[in-house]
């Protein structure tokens, strides 16, 4: 099992929803500090003065970022490793759902280019092989990896680079090396403004019909399920691993699935 109290976690996407529910469930756990990453300034701040209120001063800060700056969202992870003295857990939340031709690009650069661009420099920083002390990389996929549908193909597809790239990243090869763990939560359909109607979008107008109608119809898990499953896998999991958090269900270890699926794809890669 591995230990929260006095580490220092930069969360993306923790201003809100199910990121904000994994801050909370930190501090109960006595991090040392946490490091929010979001677009939504009023929301950024008023969740660090509270937090700040209630667990003692600089427990939070926030940071305004988009993630998908890639200049700027390095240079805040330098500023907090410099300032912080390390980052010990970096957790890739941030994400939306809108395949419209609109987003479609905004999606592909914030739920894959970020998530690789903050894993790749997180475990720059922490590898022990370059004089780090090792940490935790936990990136968010979805159950919308483990399955396909029509309904919004370009999100499906960037869940599912997510989870493939962390799975490979997460391997011995790399752990025995470089001392930093590589976990993915898939999360089920979870009851966030992530599903509101205004922030969701399709580029085939022929889904647009009933397509509000599909996730009410669905079982939406709770936030604080969703935010207790990642903690739990940051505890438990090993590198290369991937859970499974939904319909309110305890966080479920399903690597060995993971494994067997492409076990049996493999056999069509082989020369």
């Amino acid at each position: 099992m591995s230990d929260l109290k006095d580490k220092i976690v930069l969360i993306t996407g923790g201003a809100s929803g199910v990121g904000s529910g994994v801050v909370r469930l930190l501090m109960e756990e006595k991090v040392q500090h946490v490091a929010i990453l979001d677009i939504a300034k009023d929301a950024g701040e008023a969740f660090q003065d509270e937090l700040n209120s209630k667990y003692g001063p600089d427990k939070v800060k926030f940071h305004l970022c988009d993630v998908t700056d890639e200049e700027v969202f390095l240079s805040i992870m330098a500023e907090i490793n410099k300032t912080r003295g390390y980052i010990d857990v970096v957790i890739n939340n941030a994400a939306i759902m809108n395949d419209s031709w609109q987003t479609y690009k905004k999606q592909i650069s914030l739920n894959v280019m970020a998530v690789v661009t903050g894993t790749l420099r997180a475990l720059e920083m922490m590898r022990r092989d370059e004089g780090g002390r090792g940490g935790t990389i936990i990136n968010m996929s979805s159950v919308t990896a483990l399955c396909q549908r029509p309904t919004l193909p370009v999100y499906w597809g960037t869940k599912s680079a997510v989870l493939q790239f962390s799975n490979c990243l997460g391997m011995e090869e790399h752990y025995s090396r470089s001392g930093v763990r590589v976990i993915t939560v898939c999360l089920g359909l979870t009851d966030t403004g992530l599903l509101t109607p205004q922030k969701t979008g399709r580029f085939d107008k022929y889904f647009d019909a009933g397509y509000g109608e599909i996730f009410p119809a669905m079982r939406l898990q709770k936030m604080e399920s969703a935010a207790k499953g990642i903690v739990e896998a940051y505890k438990r999991g090993e590198s290369g691993s991937t859970w499974l958090a939904t319909r309110d269900e305890p966080v479920k270890d399903i690597t060995e699935d993971i494994r067997k699926a492409y076990d049996i794809l493999a056999v069509h890669a082989m020369p």
